[in-house]
């Protein structure tokens, strides 16, 4: 495993935290959403591409949204 330098991620960290974060409002959810779509509109899917575990985790953060937040639509 790597050892983690603190000080280089938290550098990279700063230029990423105003994109990437937990949604905790509607706004935060259709920001991430946008970039989302961005992000899919860039990577499609080539799995090999550098962003596309940017993607993923993006994708999941939106999941968590709304399995929270989104009310299941009931099937009939």
């Amino acid at each position: 495993m790597q050892n983690l330098d603190v000080s280089q991620t938290a550098h990279a960290w700063s230029a990423l935290a105003g994109s990437v974060f937990v949604p905790h409002t509607e706004q935060e959810y259709r920001q991430l959403v946008a970039l989302l779509d961005g992000l899919i509109d860039e990577i499609g899917e080539d799995e090999s591409h550098p962003l596309a575990s940017l993607m993923e985790i993006v994708g999941v953060l939106i999941e968590k949204y709304e399995d929270e937040h989104v009310p299941e639509l009931m099937v009939k």
